[in-house]
């Protein structure tokens, strides 16, 4: 069984990961894979067609220098997949790029199976977008449990499978070893930073961060910084830091999740990262910023209205995590908030409290989310091969 994956940013290679390990657990041998994927894909046997960070980049304005090339690069996947026939597609998130693949198959008349993981968010914006899915996708596989009624009304055969951020390793680090590893004193202060996956966060993001430190170092003598980070930004990371007044460390790879059981509290762009440290119980303060263009964009034009942007806030329908965006990340008001979760026990205690409502929301306590992925993908090409036996 030859499976054709696409992620297009960190959080969708970390679910693409999941969900090929769950697939080789059910099909050992008999699975193959092809696609586009990041480090964690490839550690399950992918090599991706070509650098998934040419796809990492957030905000309408950040894309558009980009266009031409992911264009392109939309045009050799396609190509790509029609060469390899897979017996099915699976596009994780990032409907942008994966959309305009789904949507070239169908009308090359591709007998491929596509399916989507990852609903759009049209219970936020751009609802419209239902019909749209339903027009190209064969089945969509959907994290949250209320997403399902809103595609399955357009006649679209959608699945709840859950979070896997719950059956993730966020939850199993452990601190003691990691400060014995670094030599950071069990006592002393350690916050965690993580100021994104996408170049167009970090550029955005590493400057006012690094003026947070500078107030925070005045504020908390012996204060340490932990970075965990990714492949697709790790140079430019290493490099900010290295200005910072705090003494910094910079991690990749599984020992993130130590330096979140080490740590006292955490600032961190938006993004799947504020679920992980809700499995965690890492208390942390949540932040974005995009191209003012951008915002006004979404705001006016796009429809874009949340009352929050991070999951676990919709969840509960609280400000469990406080987010700072656009015009409220700044150092000032990121400091001030990260003081008060590195000071305030009780400030703490709540949030992690709020946490574990949303989480057990996403299916926390039940079934792994990425082995019900996997045999509702193998189910359904199951069921797709039976009629067609020359395939």
């Amino acid at each position: 069984m030859l499976i054709y994956l696409i992620a297009g940013e960190p959080s969708g290679d970390l679910l693409g990961g999941r969900l090929m390990a769950a697939l080789k657990e059910r099909l050992g041998d008999g699975v193959a894979f092809a696609g586009i994927g990041g480090e964690n894909m490839r550690a399950e046997g992918l090599a991706s067609l070509f650098p998934m960070t040419e796809l990492s980049v957030m905000g309408l304005v950040e894309v558009l220098p980009r266009i031409p090339r992911i264009l392109r690069r939309v045009g050799e996947t396609i190509s790509d997949i029609e060469m390899k026939r897979p017996d099915a597609l699976i596009t994780i998130d990032s409907w942008g790029f994966n959309g305009r693949i789904h949507a070239g198959l169908k009308k090359r008349g591709s007998k491929t199976p596509r399916i989507h993981y990852v609903a759009p968010m049209v219970w936020a914006w751009k609802s419209g977008r239902t019909r749209t899915l339903a027009r190209v996708l064969d089945l969509l596989l959907t994290l949250l449990p209320n997403e399902p009624a809103w595609f399955e009304k357009e006649g679209l055969k959608t699945l709840h499978v859950g979070h896997p951020v719950i059956e993730g390793p966020a939850a199993k680090g452990d601190g003691a070893a990691f400060r014995a590893r670094h030599g950071i004193a069990p006592g002393a202060r350690l916050l965690c930073v993580l100021p994104g996956s996408r170049h167009s966060e970090t550029a955005r993001l590493l400057e006012p961060f690094g003026q947070t430190m500078e107030i925070l170092a005045r504020r908390f003598p012996g204060l340490a910084v932990v970075v965990p980070t990714v492949e697709t930004v790790a140079d430019e990371v290493s490099q900010a830091v290295k200005s910072w007044p705090l003494p910094t460390l910079v991690v990749r790879g599984p020992e993130k999740y130590d330096a979140f059981a080490a740590c006292d509290a955490a600032l961190a762009a938006s993004g799947t990262v504020a679920l992980e440290l809700a499995m965690a119980r890492l208390p942390a303060v949540i932040t974005y910023k995009v191209s003012p263009l951008s915002a006004f964009i979404a705001t006016r034009f796009l429809g874009l209205s949340l009352k929050f942007v991070t999951l676990v806030n919709i969840l509960v329908d609280e400000a469990v995590m406080p987010e700072l965006l656009q015009d409220d990340c700044r150092p000032d008001r990121l400091a001030a908030a990260v003081e008060h979760l590195l000071t305030d026990e009780a400030a703490r205690a709540l949030q992690a409290a709020g946490a574990r409502r949303a989480l057990e929301k996403l299916g926390l306590g039940g079934e792994s989310p990425g082995r019900r992925a996997a045999d509702a993908v193998i189910d359904f090409i199951r069921q797709h091969r039976e009629p067609d036996n020359d395939r």
